[in-house]
């Protein structure tokens, strides 16, 4: 039985295009225990890094995601040479990463820390679902404060926000995040999907 459950959650994750709760993975099993369905998806982890897979499982935003192995990156960028990718700008990456380690605050404390206009910035973040509107400040105006989204910690590979690097690699970190290597398991998993559910029909 336990073999079986463990090849329902291969198979839900491959099919996912994001990352699956593990309460969600736990209905699909009949609301099996938390603890076995962990358990599960770490035997899963281990098998796939000890047979040097192309293939890896990992905690994602809340949720577990089959990506492909980081070092496998310079082949899918290869495969992908020609898509096209809507990167983000040096001022986004900047106002995205204050916001990122300083969060909740305001669009004015924003601009006091970068000294410049974010309108146009804080526009395509927004519109990205990177950042979001978390509430209001207990002040005259009560201005909007602003915090990161699900989608940022999927678009950079977080667990969680305790997962965020210092704040000086941050930039490295976007940077490698800007040459493909998460962008392409996150296509690579599409694909996976897309191919799985065109079988199944």
């Amino acid at each position: 039985m336990s073999d079986t459950r463990k090849s329902v959650i291969e198979a839900l994750l491959l099919a996912s295009e994001k990352p699956l709760p593990l309460d969600q993975i736990r209905f699909v099993l009949d609301d099996a225990d938390a603890s076995d369905v962990r358990n599960l998806i770490d035997e899963l982890k281990v098998e796939y890094e000890q047979a040097s897979r192309g293939i890896r499982v990992v905690e994602i935003a809340g949720g577990f995601q089959m990506t492909t192995a980081s070092e496998f990156a310079p082949f899918l960028r290869k495969l992908f040479k020609n898509r096209h990718t809507e990167r983000l700008s040096k001022p986004a990456l900047e106002t995205l990463a204050i916001i990122a380690y300083k969060q909740p605050l305001t669009r004015n404390e924003i601009e006091l820390l970068r000294n410049v206009n974010i309108d146009g910035v804080m526009k395509s973040l927004l519109d990205k679902n990177l950042v979001r509107i978390a509430g209001r400040k207990k002040a005259p105006g009560r201005p909007c404060v602003y915090g990161t989204t699900r989608q940022f910690l999927e678009h950079f590979g977080l667990k969680s926000l305790e997962d965020l690097p210092k704040i000086e690699d941050f930039s490295a970190m976007a940077q490698k995040k800007e040459l493909g290597d998460i962008e392409l398991e996150e296509e690579n998993n599409a694909e996976g999907a897309n191919e799985s559910q065109s079988t199944a029909k």
